[in-house]
Order: C-alpha cells, then sequence, then structure tokens
C-alpha cells in the first residue's frame, strides 16, 4: 500500500511539472512570435515609407495588416522620416506579450 500511495504520488507531482512546463513553453512560443510579428510589421511600414513596396496603403495600416496576417495587433506604429518604430501585442492565457521593433534605412 505504502508503495501504491508513493507512486501515486509521484505521478501526481510529474504531471503537475509537465502542465507547468507546457503553459511557460507556450508562453515562450507566443512572445517568440508577436516579436517576428513586429519585426515584420516595421519592414513593412519602413518599406512602403521609402516608396520600395509601392502600396495604396498608409505605413501604418499595411504594417498593421501585416501584424495581423502574423497572429498579433498592431498597437503602436509612429514614421520619422523612412524610420517605422511599432508595438505589437498578442495574448496567450489572458498574459499580453508586448513586442517593439524599429525599421528603416541604415544611418550614417
Amino acid at each position: 500500500m505504502a508503495g501504491s500511495a508513493l507512486a501515486s504520488g509521484v505521478l501526481a507531482v510529474a504531471a503537475a511539472l509537465s502542465l507547468g512546463l507546457a503553459a511557460v513553453g507556450g508562453a515562450a512560443v507566443t512572445a517568440q512570435r508577436t516579436a517576428g510579428a513586429a519585426d515584420a510589421a516595421a519592414l513593412a511600414a519602413a518599406d512602403a515609407a521609402s516608396g520600395a513596396v509601392p502600396t495604396g496603403e498608409q505605413p501604418c495600416e499595411l504594417a498593421a495588416r501585416v501584424a495581423q496576417a502574423a497572429g498579433a495587433t498592431l498597437t503602436g506604429c509612429v514614421l520619422e522620416g523612412f524610420v517605422a518604430t511599432v508595438e505589437a501585442q498578442a495574448a496567450y492565457a489572458g498574459l499580453a506579450a508586448v513586442s517593439r521593433a524599429r525599421a528603416g534605412p541604415p544611418e550614417g
């Protein structure tokens, strides 16, 4: 009987640890996805602002569409010349993953 109780305790602890690791892994994936969405949105906005990508949309509108396609929501977009700074957000288990990215021509 003592062996059965010990085995059930070990299984319960292993299950709890597995669930915890799955939650942390999901949060890490969401954070990376949001960072990728912000990078892509910043590049799209900077390319649209510089004319490298011909589009009928405003640069920040294009950035919002790119972020949405990548699974995030654009929460901020600022253009300074050809330099775009964006902020994207995505949710996982009720928590928000926020990422910022900047793109534009090289300095100097």
